[in-house]
């Protein structure tokens, strides 16, 4: 397991009208990913952005396009975002009736596959596709909105996460935070576990966001 933590701004909270300059702006300070929540208005209350974003995104940038589906049926999307650039394709759990097959799809297509769990998820949800798995992406407030406050529980779950893939030489597989990540609990939630920290409005509501992610990076390193 890599002791390098990765940060992943998300563009939930950049200036939509100025997309491009907000992501050079993170780039510039060091940003591993850039994080993309994808949202339907029906798995989530909240309607955002879809593959034509990301495709616009692809040229613009050298960071890896890490894109979070909130949304039903997302089988019928892989090949839009696969197409569009994305390079990390993450599913909610609940959202997949074929789990397995959805995430073989995401593989097959060369992305790295990966799988979010709501607050209230067991972990036990995921132990049967562990082998089909880069990444899990632990969700720290309830999905749909950004600028909420961290639910302390992830922590205990973070803590589960690694030690479950431990028990199942799985420590290649990459365990992802989003949701309320601040300066403030930034190291907090590494030891808990993670590897990559997802934060948007700690970011990009600050005066300097390339500032901030150095910041959090020099934290967590």
């Amino acid at each position: 397991m890599s002791s390098k933590i990765k940060i992943a701004p998300s563009i939930l909270s950049a200036d939509f009208s100025r997309l491009a300059e907000d992501v050079i702006k993170v780039e510039n300070g060091g940003a591993d990913l850039l994080h993309i929540d994808v949202m339907d208005g029906h798995f989530v209350p909240n309607i955002t952005i879809g593959p034509v974003v990301v495709q616009a995104l692809r040229p613009r940038t050298r960071l890896p396009l890490d894109v979070h589906l909130m949304i039903e049926n997302p089988e019928r999307y892989v090949d839009a975002f696969a197409d569009a650039g994305a390079d990390y394709l993450t599913v909610q759990v609940e959202a997949c009736v074929h789990l397995h097959r959805v995430l073989q799809a995401i593989r097959a297509r060369g992305m790295k596959a990966g799988v979010a769990l709501n607050p209230h998820s067991l972990l036990s949800s995921i132990e049967e596709v562990l082998p089909d798995l880069d990444l899990i992406l632990i969700m720290s407030v309830n999905p749909g909105f950004g600028g909420q406050k961290f639910i302390p529980q992830a922590l205990d779950k973070l803590s589960r996460t690694r030690k479950l893939l431990k028990e199942r030489s799985a420590t290649h597989i990459e365990v992802e935070v989003d949701g309320g990540v601040k300066l403030q609990n930034a190291q907090e939630i590494v030891n808990a576990g993670a590897q990559i920290l997802v934060s948007g409005s700690e970011i990009f509501g600050s005066k300097d966001p390339a500032e901030t992610v150095r910041e959090m990076k020099r934290l967590c390193d």
